[in-house]
């Protein structure tokens, strides 16, 4: 188990895309990491094609400093998850404690609003390469982009290679 000892939180929201979910978090759950699912509010939530994830804390329960890294999938679920200031706070610290954070789809519209973009190369889906130009990121069209400790990937076709990154990232990511 290559991630056993590591603590993961995975963002929910209504209108996630299901796959970018529940794919990163079964295999993190495959690899030995202990996850935590972190919602807005509602005890659970579905995805645009009807799956259901079950929520285990709000931003604000979680310390930031005993987090190894953060999913952001896509689907609709960034553009509520980035309204959350304390949700946006936890993906800040976590990132400036550079440990990992990852997104997929319209996940960088969490970045964007977490301000932590500047400089840095990464992806997504097509629709947000603009937004991420203005918050002073280089958007790269690849399957997946690795900056340090920022792991983004474009759309579903990408998430093998992004869960292949996600896992590696974390294996090999300082103490």
């Amino acid at each position: 188990m290559k991630l056993a000892g590591k603590r993961v939180a995975v963002l929910a929201e209504a209108d996630f895309e299901d796959l970018a979910l529940f794919y990163p978090l079964l295999r993190l759950r495959e690899e030995g990491a202990q996850t935590v699912v972190i919602g807005l509010g509602a005890s659970s939530y579905k995805g645009k094609h009807g799956v259901e994830v079950k929520v285990d804390a709000l931003p604000g329960d979680v310390d930031p400093a005993g987090l190894d890294g953060i999913v952001v999938p896509g689907g609709w679920a960034p553009d509520r998850l980035r309204r959350d200031p304390a949700l946006l706070s936890l993906v800040r610290t976590v990132f400036e404690r550079n440990r990992m954070v990852a997104s997929i789809c319209h996940g960088p519209w969490v970045l964007i609003s977490a301000r932590i973009l500047g400089g840095r190369r990464l992806t997504g889906v097509i629709a947000v390469k603009d937004d991420i130009a203005f918050a002073g990121g280089h958007s790269i069209d690849e399957e997946v982009v690795v900056d340090g400790n920022l792991v983004t990937s474009r759309t579903p076709r990408d998430i093998p290679a992004w869960g292949r990154s996600i896992v590696h990232a974390l294996a090999t990511q300082a103490p």
